[in-house]
């Protein structure tokens, strides 16, 4: 395959590394396995103009986007209406659609599973049009990510702290707001502190990702109006990973959802893969089944690590 590689070289670990030396080490990797990689670095203002000149190319076959999962997010929409495929590098704080994939979070380890791996068809999902491949939300993580914000960071390690004050912020003052929902053509209206529509349905994990990006569902999650006590406990059930036993949140599987505000601020705010975007009054967010090609690691390779944790762990324990 003929592999043109973006890499945000303002993205979280990408920030502290040699680049040129790492384009050397990613064209090495790919070549050994029969393909041809072009390498550039951008600075993260210049991204998306750089993803979609690539995207307008006639001879590449697969665009590989590193950064974070709002570089990601970027090169999925740009990927899916170019209907290129895509590949998935993380180098963000989350990586949170790596880890759906089951992408490698060590960076060379990555570039091998990737150029040993497969295209697939994946799911793609959009918020009055704009392409998200994680999650749009309102409420809790957007007032979290609004007061992460106004904390200076530079560092992956100084964006985790700022993004625990702002989590505790929230915890004290958790948002109320009235929303008119229709799922799948069920229509309600109802005072909630939040709502997150993913990519498929969150898996278990604490960090709330989908397992995969082909089960053709939206997952929508909706949250009771919470207390200060009644968000501790969310809090706790999240980090235990049994947030599914939280009787304040409610989970439904849906292809289309859409949202009305009654009341809505100027200033009010929604987060797309993890970036603050203004939010509408009206928000429609539909499902793309298998829309998305990606480059994701072969199903030989993730049998093969599989094996090797499973015999680690027997062998720990």
């Amino acid at each position: 395959m003929n592999v043109h590689a973006v890499f945000n070289r303002d993205g979280g670990t990408f920030r502290t590394m040699d680049m040129d030396a790492f384009c050397q080490t990613a064209t090495r990797i790919f070549e050994a396995h029969g393909h041809t990689l072009t390498c550039e670095q951008v600075e993260g203002k210049q991204i998306k103009r750089k993803l979609e000149a690539v995207a307008a190319k006639g001879d590449v076959d697969v665009l590989l986007a590193g950064g974070g999962d709002g570089t990601i997010s970027t090169a999925a929409g740009i990927a899916w209406k170019a209907g290129m495929p895509l590949g998935v590098l993380p180098a963000g704080t989350m990586n949170l659609v790596a880890r759906t994939l089951k992408v490698p979070l060590e960076l060379e380890a990555a570039l091998e599973a990737l150029a040993g791996g497969e295209i697939m068809d994946a799911d793609i999902a959009s918020a009055n049009g704009r392409a998200f491949v994680h999650q749009f939300s309102i409420g809790m993580q957007a007032r979290m990510v609004r007061l992460r914000n106004t904390y200076s960071f530079k560092s992956r390690f100084q964006k985790i702290i700022a993004t625990s004050r702002a989590a505790l912020g929230v915890v004290l003052d958790p948002p109320v707001f009235k929303v008119s929902i229709d799922i799948d053509g069920k229509s309600e209206t109802r005072k909630v502190s939040a709502i997150a529509v993913s990519n498929n349905h969150y898996g278990n994990d604490s960090l709330l990702y989908a397992d995969k990006l082909t089960g053709g569902q939206l997952g929508v999650y909706i949250a009771k109006p919470l207390s200060t006590a009644g968000m501790t406990r969310l809090a706790a059930d999240i980090l235990r990973r049994r947030f599914r036993d939280n009787e304040n949140i409610d989970e439904i599987g849906a292809t289309k959802v859409h949202l009305y505000f009654p009341k809505l601020y100027s200033k009010a705010r929604a987060v797309i893969d993890g970036e603050l975007v203004a939010l509408e009054r009206d928000v429609t967010i539909r499902l793309h089944p298998g829309e998305l090609k990606m480059l994701a690691p072969s199903q030989t390779a993730l049998d093969a690590r599989e094996a090797s944790t499973e015999k680690r762990s027997r062998k720990s324990s």
